[in-house]
């Protein structure tokens, strides 16, 4: 197996740009929903696909199969995701989160691009050179044309999901606060979920969780920051996304990263744990913010 691939899974795995795919649609969903006027939507959506991304699908990937990964090959992510939801956290304390708060948890995003690019040098500069691929005319414009393509699909699923999110949500009466940290939150992870299947069918188990960490962190330091970016204002946080999503959104994390990194590894106890805290949130959601 190719060591890149083991030692900086959010990096390697993908080589063919579907995970910057996976996020720029998440980015695509935001902005919708920011410039729509859609908050609740837009907030729900970011901090809630992190929520299910280790509720959900972190926990079917550690029960299924034990993750390899040791602890310097996730301990600085690990470290940065939790310091995002703690900014994140800290900051909406007043229920909002102005533009010089959304700047600072951008920095974080920053940060982990700089370090993911000169980490992926540094092993690039250890391996043998790999082939290099063709830049004949014609795969330029193919591969340009796929992007525009890829583009378009991502704006209108963006749309089509925020509109027919918030037409749900009117007609049988939930917050969109609610459907946004739910259905919306769960659809955004489905690429997740076929990356963590397909890791479990190959027997790759830090592909899947390299994978989660990776894009957890680029939900919250970069599509979070455009909720008041895109609008040049301060994001209203809602009561619902200020008492439970995003404190939820922390517990679940640190009940998952902190004991990874005390063991070294992360442990089938850990999903299980995380699963539960998971249906916990559910259940305390639809109990006291389910009736719009």
């Amino acid at each position: 197996m190719d060591r890149r691939v083991n030692r900086h899974p959010e990096v390697y795995h993908r080589r063919d740009g579907r995970q910057l795919r996976y996020d720029h649609a998440g980015a695509a969903r935001v902005a919708v929903s920011a410039f729509e006027g859609n908050a609740d939507i837009a907030v729900g959506n970011a901090v809630g696909s992190v929520t299910a991304n280790t509720g959900l699908i972190l926990c079917i990937s550690l029960v299924c199969m034990q993750c390899a990964m040791t602890r310097r090959q996730y301990a600085g992510k690990a470290c940065l995701l939790l310091s995002a939801i703690c900014l994140l956290f800290v900051f909406t304390r007043d229920g909002s989160l102005s533009l010089w708060e959304s700047a600072a948890i951008l920095a974080v995003f920053v940060f982990y691009m700089a370090e993911s690019l000169l980490a992926g040098r540094r092993e690039q500069g250890a391996e043998q050179p790999a082939e290099k691929p063709k830049k004949d005319g014609r795969t330029v414009a193919w591969n340009i044309g796929k992007f525009v393509l890829g583009a378009a699909a991502i704006v209108l699923g963006a749309q089509l999901l925020i509109d027919n999110g918030s037409e749900l949500a009117r007609r049988i009466g939930v917050p969109d606060a609610v459907i946004a940290a739910t259905m919306i939150a769960i659809g955004t992870s489905l690429p997740e979920l076929v990356t963590t299947i397909i890791s479990i069918r190959k027997k790759q188990a830090s592909l899947s969780v390299g994978n989660i960490i990776g894009a957890n962190i680029l939900d919250l330091t970069l599509i979070m920051p455009l909720c008041a970016l895109l609008q040049g204002r301060p994001q209203p946080i809602e009561r619902q996304g200020m008492l439970l999503d995003i404190p939820a959104c922390l517990i679940i994390s640190a009940a998952v990263m902190i004991p990874a990194l005390a063991c070294g590894r992360f442990k089938r106890w850990m999903g299980i744990l995380a699963g539960a805290l998971y249906i916990a949130y559910l259940v305390i959601m639809f109990t006291c913010f389910g009736v719009a």
